[in-house]
């Protein structure tokens, strides 16, 4: 008797285990409602379980008597739930059936009088049901006085409550039977990550994550999610209300102007869309001219860094995220881009944002820019401030580039400053794939501008990009030696070059 009861225990935790992996509604013949029983099954579960999840579980001893089982562990994993699990015949689906999605699964429910059912929900709130899109409460179909609540089943996974849950229930004068009803599930009820999930190859990685642009979610597929991408682009459409476009990005970024061949996976091919960002509104292209949602932190640590009067030169200024912020708090601003379409969504977006007339701004390459437009007034200026009221910053936001444009800063100007103080603070952006990225960038920005930064810059990681690549701006003032070309002094003349003579022919034809 003691083995059959040993047996009986090792049957109905395997009816626990395929509870957990989603077994229930397939295992379980149960009517509408009705109240529980007890769930005996065969050990050929564990076969099943094997060939239908490909999965094995972690192990644990039972301990029997003269010998020790191990058996898969029971783990109650939230993140994927067999409930919450489509049907496993939409594995591989390329086009999107939402119908295939449909399935019933069996869950606890308490049978309790309408008048308390808002009382027990707020005693029990731990155990009742708690997943957005699924009530919690539903008809009762043989008792119109009454409703089911419906339990987690991971919180009551033997359909059996515990100690606490019964003494609230005895005290609201509720049964503590626990039934099992019949749940519909449909594929407005699934999340997205838990449909791409289902759907795409076992062991694959989910994308579910995407950059939002206005209506626009962008997506970087992969190269083994490309055959799903039209349904991974639907499933965001549906999930997220306000996305009517998803894209797909088809080639690396071009690094003149920054923009790249996309293809629409899902929803409308309008790619003109409005965004907001720090209290301010861009309308933009987007298969046009660059942007990024995720460097909004980036545009307004920079912009906090001015203050009003302060002169900003925006070297590579995109439609506007430093610019326009910064001519709102009263600084000159001169931004320039060399992309014609960039240059006219800035100009579009300084009139929206009512700065078109505290803005300066240029269609040229950033070299031409800093050679042109920022020489001449930096050589006005300069010779004009004495007491550091004013700050000359200048933005180089080109993370694949602008580094290298940094040696235009060797002696772009002549003469003497006024005031240490007063030299141009620079903000330049680059990627690095090194192990030690702010030492690196920092060696490469001395490199271009021929000069020793140490002790005199600051590196601020911006963001990760991709796996061992970071996006940095270092952060200096441009050394003064490195600034200013320093003129002869006065009524001294350059040395003569001394002319060549037969000896010195002579000593390197020899030496050649």
């Amino acid at each position: 008797m003691e083995w059959l009861h040993n047996v009986y225990k090792m049957n109905d935790f395997s009816s626990r285990i395929l509870w957990g992996f989603g077994y229930s509604a397939r295992l379980l013949k149960t009517n509408h409602y009705r109240p529980a029983a007890s769930n005996t099954s065969s050990p050929a579960v564990w076969m099943l379980l094997a060939q239908r999840s490909g999965r094995i579980p972690a192990l644990f001893a039972v301990v029997q008597k003269r010998r020790i089982f191990t058996m898969p562990e029971t783990v109650q994993d939230d993140t994927n739930p067999g409930l919450y699990s489509p049907h496993p015949e939409v594995r591989g689906m390329t086009l999107l059936n939402r119908e295939a999605f449909k399935r019933t699964v069996v869950v606890p429910v308490l049978k309790v009088k309408k008048e308390i059912v808002h009382t027990l929900l707020k005693s029990l709130k731990q155990t009742v049901l708690q997943r957005p899109g699924l009530k919690r409460v539903v008809e009762d179909p043989e008792d119109e006085d009454s409703k089911l609540v419906i339990l987690d089943p991971h919180k009551v996974p033997q359909f059996s409550l515990g100690e606490s849950e019964k003494e609230v229930l005895k005290q609201l004068h509720i049964s503590p039977e626990v039934s099992k009803y019949n749940l519909e599930l449909t594929y407005e009820n699934f999340k997205s990550e838990e449909i791409l999930r289902a759907v795409l190859p076992e062991g694959q990685d989910v994308t579910s994550g995407f950059s939002r642009v206005g209506h626009i979610a962008h997506v970087n597929l992969r190269d083994h999610q490309l055959p799903y991408r039209h349904l991974i682009g639907q499933v965001i459409v549906d999930k997220n209300p306000g996305i009517t476009c998803v894209v797909n990005k088809t080639n690396i970024i071009d690094s003149t102007y920054r923009n790249f061949q996309m293809e629409v996976l899902a929803g409308e091919s309008n790619l003109v869309t409005k965004v907001k960002e720090n209290n301010f509104t861009y309308e933009l292209d987007f298969a046009k001219v660059y942007w990024n949602p995720r460097l909004s932190t980036e545009h307004g640590r920079i912009v906090e860094l001015l203050k009003p009067g302060d002169v900003l030169f925006d070297v590579f200024a995109g439609i506007g995220p430093f610019a326009i912020p910064a001519a709102k708090k009263k600084c000159v601003v001169f931004a320039n881009d060399l992309n014609p379409e960039s240059y006219n969504w800035l100009l579009h977006n300084c009139k929206l944002n009512k700065v078109d007339n505290k803005i300066k701004a240029f269609n040229m390459d950033g070299r031409d820019f800093l050679l042109g437009p920022v020489r001449e007034e930096l050589r006005k200026e300069l010779t004009l401030v004495k007491e550091q009221k004013t700050a000359f910053h200048i933005v180089m936001n080109l993370p694949a580039l602008a580094i290298e444009f940094l040696d235009v800063f060797r002696h772009l100007l002549v003469g003497e400053p006024c005031s240490a103080a007063v030299l141009p603070t620079v903000h330049c952006y680059g990627f690095s794939k090194h192990k030690n990225p702010t030492k690196d960038i920092q060696e490469r920005a001395e490199a271009a501008l021929g000069a020793s930064l140490e002790g005199r810059c600051s590196t601020y990681l911006v963001r990760n990009v991709a796996p061992n690549k970071e996006m940095l701006c270092i952060t200096f003032q441009i050394p003064v030696d490195v600034l200013y070309k320093r003129p002869c002094p006065a009524g001294e003349k350059p040395a003569p070059k001394r002319l060549r003579t037969c000896k010195d022919s002579t000593e390197e034809d020899i030496q050649s």
